[in-house]
């Protein structure tokens, strides 16, 4: 009873992603600056929560103790909300792309649902394969780096149509030495994004430049990784 307890509380603490997308649907209806920077907030919120409940769903052994529940379908789910339609969604209402542009965002949307129905989007030694669905990152930036709409708009073109090439990603919560050492330098980009968001709008450029290194580095990384293994 105790393990069945168990297994029932990570699957309940994996459901609190969705309290989150509605959080972040609530606050992206509502609109503007304070509303946009509380919706991401709570996409940091979410994140944690994704990264937390599969170590504690294996420590739980909770395919074993529910074999009746697929816990991955749910988080899959989630995932689906708040790394993809949700941050598309404030991209969106916020006004990054202009007119016509707009449905450029029908290309990530698309791109991001054949992600993740992919068997093997998730390799066995520890990577996505194409670009993982980091949508939620990519509408902070954008949204707070305030770039021209034809910037914003190539950029998403140009993750979204990267979903399609089988080049490795990083699983950061996955096995392996530079998987660990990713989750660690992740936690700490992570506090970064969190003090960016409280600090006032006038103090954030400089934190937020210089944030810009973790997820340029990550794509740079794993680009080279996927090309030295090649090369050998």
């Amino acid at each position: 009873m105790t393990r069945i307890l168990a297994a029932w509380a990570v699957h309940a603490f994996t459901a609190l992603g969705l309290v989150a997308a509605a959080g972040i649907a609530v606050l992206i209806v509502e609109g503007g600056d304070v509303a946009f920077t509380r919706a991401f907030e709570l996409m940091i919120v979410a994140t944690a929560i994704d990264a937390l409940d599969g170590p504690l769903a294996r420590y739980a052994r909770v395919r074993e103790v529910l074999p009746g529940f697929d816990g991955r379908r749910l988080d899959d789910l989630i995932d689906f909300l708040n790394y993809t339609c949700l941050p598309l969604f404030l991209i969106w209402r916020a006004g990054v792309l202009m007119g016509a542009q707009s449905w450029w965002l029908l290309l990530p949307l698309v791109a991001s649902a054949y992600g993740f129905s992919q068997a093997d989007a998730k390799t066995q030694d520890g990577y996505f394969l194409g670009f993982p669905s980091y949508w939620n990152v990519v509408a902070f930036y954008l949204y707070f780096l305030k770039l021209e709409a034809w910037l914003s708009g190539g950029i998403l073109v140009t993750l979204a149509l990267l979903t399609f090439v089988p080049l490795r990603y990083f699983y950061p919560t996955q096995p392996g030495f530079w998987n660990r050492l990713a989750c660690v330098l992740a936690a700490v980009w992570g506090g970064l994004l969190v003090l960016i968001l409280v600090l006032p709008p006038e103090a954030r450029e400089p934190w937020l430049l210089g944030s810009l290194v973790f997820p340029l580095g990550y794509l740079t990384f794993s680009w080279w990784v996927n090309w030295s293994q090649r090369a050998t």
